[in-house]
């Protein structure tokens, strides 16, 4: 077994209502600052023991369809890395 670190980012999908990101682009831009856009995301990181990056990207999968993100509103990304 090796120790991986799973990345998984957690975002809304196009089109969802953004309260957070409309709250801080608007706060951004009261600072001066020019944005096309701003989406707000979370992100988690797993540290797993696996066979292989691919299996630790697998388990990470699992737990973002299980928990991390609803698939119905959300988008999610896993990036996978020997610790």
């Amino acid at each position: 077994m090796t120790a991986y670190t799973a990345t998984v980012t957690v975002r809304l999908k196009e089109g969802v209502l953004d309260p957070e990101a409309e709250t801080t682009k608007r706060a951004l831009e009261r600072l001066g600052f020019e944005l096309d856009g701003l989406r707000s995301a979370d992100r988690f990181e797993v540290d797993v023991d696996a066979d292989s990056s691919e299996a630790a990207a697998a388990r990470a999968d699992e737990m973002a369809e299980r928990l991390l993100a609803n698939p119905t509103i959300h988008d999610y990304d896993v990036d996978v890395v020997e610790r």
